[in-house]
């Protein structure tokens, strides 16, 4: 399970600009919202996924995965480690390329899950620290 640079560069460069976040919404004293604000920054489109279905940052919210009505390129996930299992297979069913889980957030088996239906992952790492160090 690395995460290694060159995964790291691709998701950020190369697999897309569209990012559904999961478990953002505008509580504006979490973690999701600022990090969103950050991708934005950055060129990439959010797509803000909780049950709530929130707009936030000018994106219309969904309430899953499942309801977002066009491609999703990466799955950024913000959830405990032991709801996000659920949630990269979710992303593999969609078809994204790729699936990001934050800071904190580690589960072996989804990341081998993931990466034997080809899907690039990364795990306990954030996009709002790794896309500046591209440079």
């Amino acid at each position: 399970m690395q995460n290694d640079q060159a995964t790291i560069r691709r998701i950020l460069t190369e697999l897309g600009d569209t990012w559904a976040v999961v478990g953002l919404s505008a509580n504006r004293q979490r973690a999701a919202y600022r990090v969103a604000e950050v991708l934005q920054r950055y060129g990439k489109r959010i797509v803000p996924v909780h049950p709530k279905a929130e707009t936030v940052h000018g994106e219309a919210g969904y309430p899953s995965l499942a309801a977002v009505p066009f491609p999703i390129d990466v799955v950024d996930v913000f959830v405990r480690s032991d709801l996000a299992g659920p949630v990269a297979d979710d992303a593999v069913t969609i078809g994204a390329k790729a699936v990001w889980f934050q800071l904190g957030v580690t589960d072996g088996d989804a990341y081998h899950r993931t990466r034997t239906a080809g899907l690039d992952m990364v795990m306990d790492r954030c996009p709002a620290i790794e896309i500046p160090r591209l440079g």
